[in-house]
């Protein structure tokens, strides 16, 4: 069996786990997990992340508005992030970014919500979180001007995107989406990708990886993605999760 493992992308505050969340994230320490960073896609997720992160030991959050929550935010957002980033498990500022797959109409929106967002994280000192459905261009334009430390998560772009991700000195996440037949960028990523800059996520409940693919998400599954970055390395499964658990204490300031 697999130990040593972070999964740095989960959503354990959906509605997904309603039914069965204080089982499952209990049976997830004799599965090996050593810990996982629960992230907040609006104000009220952000705040249920915080509620439960303490009460496990091995979990961590990240307080953010998500780009597709960008409508109706309340004038003192940015203080009530601020106020939940003073928590001790508070480790980063997430998920932030934009999202021009399910929101074109609110781009300008998105950009400026995102740019606060930067900001604050590094007033805060904290990394980022970020999420980039088919918005690279605008994505690493705003990245390359604030040169924020974080992560870019389930990353989707190119070979040569992640290039210049590297060039930030941000990590990238990747997730159960490598596993996927049709994942050739994916694989391309991380062929060309140095292992102390990669972090393994699940963003369960979503995107299971071969073989739950369709199934709900957890973190317990990550093995399967950790199998598959060494078979494209050719290097020892639990390698890959020993150096992705480091890298995401690292980034995230994990002691």
């Amino acid at each position: 069996m697999y130990k040593n493992i972070f999964d740095s992308h989960a959503h354990y505050t959906d509605k997904a786990f309603n039914d069965d969340r204080e089982n499952m994230l209990g049976s997830l320490k004799e599965s090996g997990i050593c810990g996982i960073i629960n992230c907040g896609a609006d104000l009220e997720s952000s705040k249920e992340s915080a509620t439960l992160s303490a009460e496990y030991d091995f979990m961590y959050f990240a307080c953010g508005i998500h780009p597709e929550e960008v409508d109706n935010l309340p004038s003192d957002y940015l203080d009530t992030l601020k106020a939940l980033s003073k928590d001790k498990k508070c480790v980063a500022i997430g998920e932030i970014g934009l999202d021009y797959y399910w929101r074109q109409d609110t781009k300008d929106l998105q950009k400026e919500l995102f740019e606060k967002q930067i900001l604050l994280s590094k007033e805060l000192d904290l990394p980022i979180i970020v999420h980039d459905r088919e918005a690279h261009g605008d994505t690493m334009e705003i990245l390359k001007k604030h040169r924020p430390k974080g992560v870019l998560h389930c990353f989707s772009g190119s070979p040569e995107t992640a290039a210049e991700v590297l060039k930030l000195g941000m990590f990238i996440g990747l997730g159960g989406a490598l596993t996927f037949k049709n994942a050739r960028k994916a694989v391309e990523v991380a062929e060309m990708l140095p292992l102390d800059r990669l972090l393994l996520e699940t963003d369960c409940p979503y995107m299971a990886p071969v073989p739950m693919r369709g199934k709900r998400n957890n973190s317990g599954y990550i093995p399967f993605i950790a199998e598959k970055v060494a078979e494209i390395k050719g290097i020892d499964p639990q390698s890959v999760l020993d150096v992705t658990t480091e890298n995401t204490k690292k980034l995230f300031n994990i002691k």
